[in-house]
């Protein structure tokens, strides 16, 4: 047995290759199964997680998601789904992987233990800045060297690993522990151990759009439309959260550049698109105090810009 929990033999290992297909499928699916189950257990450090993440990104700060291999690409996933699903500037958005772009096609090896290059890399980060990074094994040289130096700089750093006393953590102000079950493949983290920091970054990230005001009654209401079928469901929340019917919602959204706050606003009585980024810059982009403003605002005869 390995010492290092990511390495370690899964107790019903033995003979996987020579069993049916099915008992193998069956296998790995409860192994996926109980490695998403490992982050129940992380969720109030996600939740410091996100709430670093979050005033980062209010501040004008960056995220910094920094990984290696299979690790890396589950940082790199979350990364880039983050300007389309919640509005966020790609500006504020920066992915740091060993190996750099060229991994993406080659996920070779070696450039995770180069930790030169992890220091030159890491020239990006400022103290403003929030950085998240991913070791499975939480000793990628790579991941540390970075982590280190985002330290040195101020920044917030935030570690996800799945080992326990992991040495990505000793630089790390929030630690996530992912305490995934040994791999049915020994020490194959793109399974297990993967899907366990899939669902640990879905969550730290969603519940950044929350925080920062971009989430409304489930809706993600800061989405960029630019194509048919967003721009289909930016039409369907704007109905939906102002009681409007679509072409109406489709009309607003047209007044208000695809803005789904502005054009909901829009809908429920501000007087322009201007008035509506006026609510929104008061309430901290958040729709909902937003749409309480209006409210009060129309009740009280006054919603009409001056």
């Amino acid at each position: 047995m390995s010492r290092t929990a990511t390495e370690a033999r899964h107790g019903d290992a033995e003979g996987l290759d020579a069993r049916p297909s099915h008992e193998i499928l069956a296998l790995l699916a409860q192994g996926q199964q109980a490695a998403s189950k490992a982050v129940d257990a992380a969720i109030p450090a996600i939740d410091d997680a996100a709430s670093l993440a979050s005033q980062a990104l209010r501040s004008g700060g960056k995220l910094v998601y920094v990984g290696a291999g299979s690790s890396g690409l589950m940082a790199m996933a979350d990364a880039l789904e983050l300007p389309g699903t919640y509005g966020i500037a790609k500006t504020q958005i920066t992915i740091l992987l060993a190996g750099g772009i060229a991994s993406l096609s080659d996920l070779a090896g070696s450039p995770e233990d180069d930790v030169e290059q992890a220091r030159r890399d890491a020239a990006t980060i400022t103290a403003e800045d929030c950085v998240l990074c991913v070791s499975a094994s939480g000793s990628t040289p790579y991941v540390v060297a970075v982590a280190e130096e985002a330290r040195q700089r101020a920044a917030k750093v935030v570690a996800l690993a799945n080992n326990p006393g992991a040495r990505l953590f000793a630089s790390a102000d929030v630690s996530v522990l992912l305490q995934t079950p040994p791999e049915v493949i020994a020490g194959s983290t793109r399974m297990g151990a993967g899907t366990a920091q899939k669902v640990a970054f879905n969550m730290l990230s969603t519940l950044v759009g929350v925080k920062l005001g971009h989430v409304h009654d489930g809706h993600m209401v800061n989405l960029y439309p630019d194509n048919e079928k967003l721009r289909i469901r930016a039409a369907r929340m704007v109905s939906e959260i102002a009681g409007v019917g679509m072409d109406e919602a489709s009309q607003h959204l047209e007044k208000a550049s695809g803005s789904v706050k502005v054009a909901v606003l829009l809908a429920r009585g501000a007087a322009d698109a201007a008035s509506a980024r006026d609510l929104l810059a008061r309430s901290g982009d958040a729709l909902r105090p937003a749409l309480a403003e209006l409210e009060q605002e129309s009740s009280t005869g006054f919603h009409k810009r001056a």
